[in-house]
């Protein structure tokens, strides 16, 4: 397998599928497309993505482009994995948060662009206090009605599509009990940026800033 990702710095929408292709323990070769570059979509178009976007994951005839689209696919593929829960409620309302992931937090995702590498303390706009509230409401709500360490119990795919989220939280210092958390939003969020597989994402991203 092949997955095309941009640089690991920027990139939320690359580290989401990474983060799951790492869960599977599957082996696979990355392709870095270097974005902010005039000729991003070219290179991209030239390794094989279809929109001339990242990521893509190419595996065999298979060429699956989008995030969300991505994941799906390799909970399918390696269901030994558990990248989503066994039961069926828990596996739903996993799949309604990364959705909303996808298509929401605007306001945020636009004010607070994911730079690992930043260390700064800001004061956000109200349309951004309302995504952080409803993030607020969102996380604590799924960890209190399935009590795990994560959204829907285990670690699942819904995590990696918060775990940007919890980067940008860190990089401009936002601290969600400013918005409405009692502490386990907060809590989740170091969490998500202690697993393995994002410290081993940060590392590299760090190394070719």
């Amino acid at each position: 397998m092949e997955l095309l990702i941009g640089d690991k710095l920027w990139s939320t929408w690359s580290m989401r599928p990474w983060l799951a292709l790492k869960h599977t323990g599957a082996p696979f070769t990355e392709t870095l497309i270097r974005l902010r570059r005039e000729e991003t979509n070219a290179d991209a178009r030239a390794a094989g993505s279809p929109n001339g976007k990242v990521p893509v994951l190419k595996d065999g005839d298979a060429t699956v482009w989008e995030s969300i689209a991505i994941c799906e696919y390799l909970a399918e593929r390696f269901p030994a994995a558990q990248l989503w829960p066994a039961d069926a409620t828990a596996r739903a309302l996993g799949r309604a948060a990364a959705a909303e992931m996808h298509s929401s937090f605007a306001s945020l995702r636009g004010e607070c662009p994911m730079d690992l590498s930043l260390r700064e303390n800001i004061e956000v706009s109200e349309l951004t206090h309302g995504d952080l509230r409803r993030l607020v409401e969102l996380w604590s709500g799924l960890l209190g009605r399935f009590g795990g360490q994560f959204l829907v119990g285990d670690w699942s795919i819904a995590d990696a599509f918060f775990t940007p989220v919890a980067t940008r939280l860190r990089s401009y210092g936002l601290h969600l009990s400013d918005f409405g958390d009692q502490g386990p939003c907060g809590a989740y969020a170091e969490r998500l940026l202690q697993t393995p597989e994002f410290l081993e994402w940060e590392e590299v991203a760090l190394t070719d800033a």
